[in-house]
């Protein structure tokens, strides 16, 4: 299973995150991932991790052509010639010769520079430095004005997104643009994992809560990138082709949603990183 985006270019299903996967652990986690079948692995400047994802993908022995690598800009290099050098020091640091996707990691409003960062992400799409340009964390107001202002729609959004937020508003939106959504946290980073409906439902389908909450996201076209470092972890996040749930099931996930559901209230309409 895979998804096509709005440029051509191919995604898989499911992702693996490496936010804290640094060093030889983090890079012995990542070859653990591809080893067991992820093909995308998704990174970030400020992960400090891009050089581990780079060795990841020289030690996994999987052709470069065959895996698709993520990474993403930070906030204090919004500005078009920053933006530049910053996916320019980003390949540098990963050995890589380009970038499958790049994003914008936050729009940081109040600096309000994020639609010259997506002319230089258009640019570094222009020399061959990325093959897809994106965004995290966008919301419709922000998408809107970097197309209104540069005619080019972003491939992917990626956001936070969980059962206790479900986001189901800003799916919508991306799918009337026809942008891929990619799931951040989709496990809820542990806190949903608990949840009495789900463990029900994971019982009914002899698999384990994360894995429904992973099937919910596919039967939701969205591409989940669950993290784990343990082996075992990173296996089952995977298997979770071989089932289906129900309208009813997918409709009891859905209603788990809250208003506040994020988890460290990281609202991009004020939130700002850096």
């Amino acid at each position: 299973m895979n998804y096509t985006l709005n440029d051509g270019n191919v995604l898989p299903a499911i992702g693996f995150g490496t936010y804290k996967l640094n060093g030889a652990t983090g890079v012995r986690a990542m070859v653990g991932a591809v080893n067991v079948g992820y093909r995308m692995l998704d990174a970030a400047f400020n992960y400090e991790n891009e050089g581990a994802v780079g060795e990841a993908v020289r030690q996994s022995g999987i052709p470069r052509s065959q895996l698709t690598i993520v990474s993403k800009l930070p906030g204090r290099h919004h500005r078009y010639q920053e933006a530049i050098d910053t996916i320019e020091e980003s390949l540098y640091r990963a050995g890589l010769d380009y970038y499958d996707l790049y994003l914008i990691h936050w729009p940081n409003p109040k600096e309000d520079l994020y639609v010259e960062a997506w002319q230089a992400l258009i640019q570094a799409q222009r020399f061959g430095l990325v093959r897809s340009i994106g965004v995290s964390n966008f919301l419709p107001e922000h998408i809107d004005r970097l197309i209104k202002e540069t005619d080019v729609t972003p491939a992917v959004n990626q956001i936070e997104l969980h059962p206790y937020f479900n986001q189901q508003a800003q799916r919508e939106y991306d799918a009337e643009h026809n942008i891929q959504t990619v799931a951040w946290s989709p496990l809820g980073r542990g806190a949903v994992l608990q949840e009495p409906s789900i463990k029900k439902i994971a019982a009914a389908h002899g698999k384990n809560v994360g894995q429904v909450i992973l099937r919910w996201d596919l039967q939701h076209q969205i591409l989940p990138i669950p993290k784990s470092a343990h082996l075992a972890r990173q296996r089952t996040n995977l298997d979770v082709f071989d089932f289906t749930l129900t309208n009813e099931e997918m409709a009891a996930i859905d209603s788990l949603t809250k208003p506040d559901g994020r988890l460290k209230d990281q609202d991009p309409a004020v939130y700002q990183e850096f």
